[in-house]
């Protein structure tokens, strides 16, 4: 076969790929999404309620500064309305949001026709899966696989240690525990990569000097199904006994403040809290095994996307702060300014939840540092800042996933500076 026709085989075989790919997921033709900037509290109020219409509006974003509301096509005279109504200022920054997942798919088969991983393209949970299996193989005096446990729909939860020597001082990372935030896992595997093969003299001093405890994907269940159906979906999968909509944010479902601030009773909400703290299997099982090893861990991070924003607790009230907040704060700084330091040039901005986005209880970073005793403890939101949001092209999982090396590498080395990864048990 020729070079022309090889290429006029491959765009056929893409073409046919999408769309079977695409025949059975939901679809967000036309779909917009509008930065709404300034709201007030009365403006704050009205988009709530115009968020409750949950198949014409879905909150994507929210902080003091601004709210990226995602609109169907049948409900762009309702937000002109409500525009009219309360004389905020809004522009749309992304005007099709199926095209933006046509093109993530594209590029998606794109990348299939080279090695199996290569970090070009996004990864479903199967292949995630595999290559965990193969590192285990490949890597077996460093790495140790564990399951958290089993999620709603019988799947085991993985996560991989990685362990150079006994006496480390141990940092968790947590990641895709939203379904629809899947720049987070690819990091996730990507730095994986790079603690066990980088040859960089940081790198490998950092990766030798803590004990790694990493779940790729939390929220297996949602995962999947963002892959196979619903691209933005964001909960865990297990149905609701008091309503036909389906699951729980997993963020607002672990046992601290729960249902305290920032988070939903209504089932169909995206930040629906569930019907009791660590309802969600997958919230418990995460839960089990962290307080089971949480002697070993200093550090707890929490991979999300978007806004480029590192948050420390307090989540759930902005009324007080933790009693280590300048540390938390200048440690946060280390990783700001190590990204920024990069060639790329991203600016992450950082402080507590309730401080510079919004209220939310019931999340990984509060749970782990007021229930668990680990005082450095971030939710990492990734790139971008709203070009792309939950979609960002593969293009970005490189540089992104370089930021988060060089941010943790920054910010480890900042903790031990100020006395945070000593150990807390006896070798």
């Amino acid at each position: 076969m020729n070079t022309l026709a090889l290429k006029v085989f491959t765009a056929l075989a893409l073409i046919l790929l999408v769309e079977s790919a695409s025949e059975d997921q939901k679809r967000y033709d036309n779909y917009s999404v509008y930065k709404i900037r300034h709201p007030n509290q009365l403006q704050r109020q009205l988009l709530h309620k115009l968020t409750k219409q949950h198949e014409s509006f879905s909150l994507w974003h929210e902080s003091r500064e601004e709210i990226h509301l995602m609109v169907s096509p049948q409900a762009l005279p309702e937000l002109g309305k409500y525009l009219n109504k309360t004389y905020a200022r809004s522009n749309m920054f992304i005007s099709n949001v199926q095209e933006l997942i046509d093109n993530e798919q594209a590029l998606n088969m794109k990348a299939r026709f080279g090695p199996t991983v290569n970090w070009k393209r996004y990864n479903t949970l199967s292949e995630i899966e595999a290559w965990l299996d193969d590192i285990l193989i490949r890597y077996p005096g460093v790495t140790e696989g564990f399951i958290l446990g089993k999620s709603f729909e019988g799947r085991n939860i993985r996560g991989l240690k990685i362990s150079y020597k006994t006496g480390n001082p141990g940092v968790f990372i947590e990641s895709n525990i939203h379904a629809n935030e899947w720049i987070t896992s690819a990091s996730a595997t990507w730095m994986i990569n790079q603690l066990l093969s980088s040859a960089d003299k940081q790198v490998r001093e950092m990766a030798e000097s803590h004990d790694w405890y990493i779940v790729p994907v939390l929220n297996v269940d949602g995962f999947v199904y963002s892959h196979e159906k619903d691209r933005l979906w964001r909960k865990t999968r297990q149905p609701s006994a008091i309503s036909s909509c389906i699951g729980v944010d997993p963020n607002r479902n672990y046992d601290s403040y729960w249902m305290v601030s920032g988070a939903s009773n209504d089932p169909c909400e995206w930040t629906y809290a569930g019907p009791h703290a660590l309802s969600e299997p997958e919230i418990k099982a995460m839960s089990d095994f962290v307080s089971s090893i949480k002697d070993k861990l200093n550090v707890m991070l929490a991979f999300h996307s978007y806004s480029q924003l590192l948050l420390s607790p307090f989540g759930h009230t902005d009324e007080k702060v933790p009693e280590n907040y300048d540390d938390l704060m200048q440690v946060a700084k280390a990783y700001g300014d190590a990204v920024k330091a990069l060639p790329y040039g991203t600016v992450f901005r950082y402080g507590s939840s309730a401080e510079i986005l919004y209220p939310v209880s019931g999340s990984t970073k509060d749970w782990a540092y007021n229930e668990q005793d680990i005082k450095i403890s971030y939710t990492v939101e990734f790139r971008d800042t709203g070009k792309f949001g939950f979609v960002l092209p593969p293009s970005h999982i490189i540089p992104n996933a370089e930021e988060a090396l060089a941010g943790i590498e920054a910010l480890l080395r900042e903790c031990k500076k100020l006395g945070y990864l000593q150990l807390k048990y006896k070798v």
